[in-house]
Parts: structure tokens; C-alpha cells; sequence
């Protein structure tokens, strides 16, 4: 088989649980794993997650709640966009947490309901994504409260910008305790509160309530290198693959597709069986590199669809020598924050590119090959 793949560091997701568990104090944490756990795997994940101290998981599609509770994983599973009205049944069957944010899938969850249904309405605080809007909530409040099968369980925002632009988020901060504040006045109170992603939860205490979600930070990431220095994140990928071809070849060639660029000196050329079908991104022709032998080296071309070609100068590289695409080899590293500067993006997008041609690889041997 290709010897390319995703290594993934499952006590590295404890640890950043942990950590990240014991800097919010009293407020639950909830790992968000969707995506396929940002492209690490989202069963072996959440398993790991869990462990680490995590209470609940969150899922962007119902879809991928399902596939979790197939794996056996029975805790509480937030979907966290209201899906479309024939999911109900779904939600229902499978035991998910539902958000709603609109009357005609309140009803739609109620009638499939066969029992006591939680349910977390999302307001609209600035983030103009999804959401009820505030004047909204009380009267969809009122309808999920007129239903015996449904139970009001939370009540959640999104921060836009909480990495960025602290005004803006003690604005929508603000918008929600308004929101809070008149269900309380009538009488209503919401078990479970949330507005805190990654940089929420680690750059403001009051917007912790009772549960925060967390995504980038128990992959080891930050959404800017600035939030929570002093935390002991530890990135979980890896991406690596070995050398498949060594050629000489003179100065003045040009290797790859296009003949991008000619070689500037004699060098020896290695061949790397990953390319942008895998998610190593054509954009990183120019300007990327790889590590072997523990040194950076050069792409010495245009990035293909399967392979990528590295200049090796006059190194000594030999096939099957590991090549690290992204991560730690020896005493150097190439981050996703490298990538994303490289590609004019973030390090969300980097780790969720890396397709499923390249198998989850976890050291410790738990479920190789999701």
C-alpha cells in the first residue's frame, strides 16, 4: 500500500481535554468532533476526549451523531445546526441533542418525540449565521415549552470574532444575557447554558456559564498563536509518508507538471508519494517544504495530484526514508499555522484537508485505518 498517512496522538487529545477542563473551572466541556474530528478521526477522538475529562460531543450533521453512537458512544451528542425537518425522527431515534431555531422543526421534533426530547435553541447574536433571533426566542421558547415531549435543555450562542475583536464579543455577550434574562423574568430557567468556543472559553472567563465547546483546542491548536500561551497545547497530527524514488539530475532542469522552475544547481531529487488530492495544497508549489532527515527541503516543483518532488541539494536520502508533510521530525516542525500562513488561511482548514485516501494512523494502535 502507499506509505502515506495520518498519525494522530490520542493522548495528546486527553491531555489537551484535561488541560483545557481544568483552565474553564466548573463549566462543563464539550468536545465538537465533527468533521471527522477535524480530520483526526472523529471515533477514536471522542473516545479519547472523553477520557480526558470531556462531558458531552458536538456534531455538525446528524449524520455524524449517528456514526458515533454506531461506535457505541452513549453520552450526549449536540447537533449543532437545526437539520432539515425529516432528520426529526432521527434525532429521536438515535438519542441526539437537537438545536432548533425555528417554530416548523420545534413542531417537527415534538411530533416524532416519544418522550421527554432535549432541545437547545441557538440565538443570534452577531455571528448572522443561524440562529433565532432575540426577539424571536420567547415566543419559540413558549413553543417547545407547550410541548410535553419536549424538554428545554439549553439555550446558546456563537462567538464570531472572540480570537479578534473583544468588543464585538462582550457585545454579543451581552446580547445573550439579555436573551437569559428575560426567559428568567418569567420564569424560566435553562439547565445548561453555552456561548464559548476555543477562544471564547480560554480568553473569557464570563462567557463560560455552563458548559463550553471545544474544538480546535483539544487537537492542540489555537485560533491565533496569541490565545493561551501559557497552555501546554499539544498538536495531535502528524502527516507522513516515506520516499518512493531517488533521481540526479543537473542544474537548469525543471521537475513536475509545468516545468514550474528550473533547478539553480546539480541536486538530487526525492519523490514523495502525496498530493493535493490528499490535501497537500497545489498553492504550496512556490513555497512549501518538507522534512527529512529532521531538515526542511524544498518542493522542487509543482505539486501533483499523487506526488510531490523535493530538492535535496546535495543531501543523502535514501527510498523509504520518512518524510514529515506536517508535524515534528527531530528538533524541527512544520505547524498548521506554518501551512496556514503559507496558503493565506487558518489551521481549521489545514487539518480538515487531509483527505480520507491518507488512513488515521494511532500509535498506540487504537483503530487504524478510520
Amino acid at each position: 500500500m502507499r506509505p502515506s498517512w495520518v498519525e494522530v496522538d490520542l493522548d495528546a487529545i486527553k491531555h489537551n481535554v484535561a488541560l483545557i477542563s481544568q483552565e474553564v473551572g466548573a463549566a462543563k466541556l464539550c468536545a465538537v468532533v465533527k468533521a471527522d474530528g477535524y480530520g483526526h478521526g472523529d471515533v477514536p477522538v471522542a473516545e479519547a476526549a472523553l477520557a480526558g475529562g470531556a462531558t458531552s460531543l458536538a456534531v455538525a450533521l446528524v449524520e455524524e451523531g449517528v456514526r458515533l453512537r454506531d461506535a457505541g458512544i452513549d453520552v450526549p451528542i449536540l447537533v449543532l445546526s437545526e437539520p432539515p425537518i425529516e432528520d426529526a425522527a432521527t434525532i429521536v431515534s438515535r438519542r441526539l441533542v437537537a438545536t432548533a431555531y425555528r417554530a416548523n422543526f420545534v413542531a417537527a421534533l415534538a411530533a416524532a418525540a416519544d418522550g421527554p426530547v432535549p432541545v437547545h435553541i441557538k440565538v443570534n447574536t452577531g455571528m448572522h449565521r443561524v440562529g433565532a433571533q432575540p426577539e424571536d426566542i420567547d415566543s419559540l421558547v413558549t413553543a417547545v415549552l407547550a410541548e410535553p415531549e419536549l424538554k428545554l435543555e439549553g439555550l446558546w450562542t456563537h462567538f464570531a470574532v472572540a480570537e479578534a475583536d473583544a468588543e464585538y464579543t462582550k457585545r454579543q455577550l451581552a446580547a445573550f444575557e439579555t436573551a437569559r434574562a428575560q426567559l428568567e423574568a418569567r420564569g424560566v430557567a435553562v439547565p445548561l447554558l453555552h456561548t464559548a468556543n476555543t477562544a471564547g472559553a480560554l480568553l473569557y472567563p464570563e462567557a463560560r456559564f455552563d458548559m463550553v465547546r471545544v474544538g480546535l483546542g483539544i487537537y492542540g491548536l489555537r485560533p491565533t498563536r496569541d490565545v493561551a500561551p501559557h497552555l501546554d497545547l499539544r498538536p495531535a497530527m502528524r502527516v507522513v509518508s516515506r520516499v518512493s524514488m531517488v533521481k540526479r539530475l543537473e542544474a537548469g532542469e525543471r521537475p513536475s507538471y509545468g516545468r514550474r522552475r528550473p533547478l539553480s544547481a546539480a541536486a538530487t531529487i526525492a519523490t514523495v508519494p502525496v498530493g493535493y488530492a490528499d490535501g497537500v495544497s497545489r498553492r504550496l508549489s512556490d513555497v512549501g517544504h518538507v522534512l527529512i532527515g529532521g531538515q526542511p527541503r524544498p518542493l522542487a516543483g509543482t505539486v501533483t495530484m499523487d506526488q510531490v518532488v523535493v530538492d535535496m541539494g546535495t543531501a543523502d536520502v535514501a527510498v523509504g526514508d520518512e518524510v514529515v508533510i506536517l508535524g515534528s521530525q527531530n528538533d524541527s516542525s512544520i505547524t498548521a499555522e506554518d501551512w496556514a500562513e503559507m496558503l493565506g488561511t487558518i489551521n481549521y482548514e489545514v487539518v480538515c484537508h487531509f483527505g480520507p485516501r491518507l488512513p488515521r494512523r494511532y500509535p498506540k494502535g487504537e483503530n487504524d485505518g478510520v
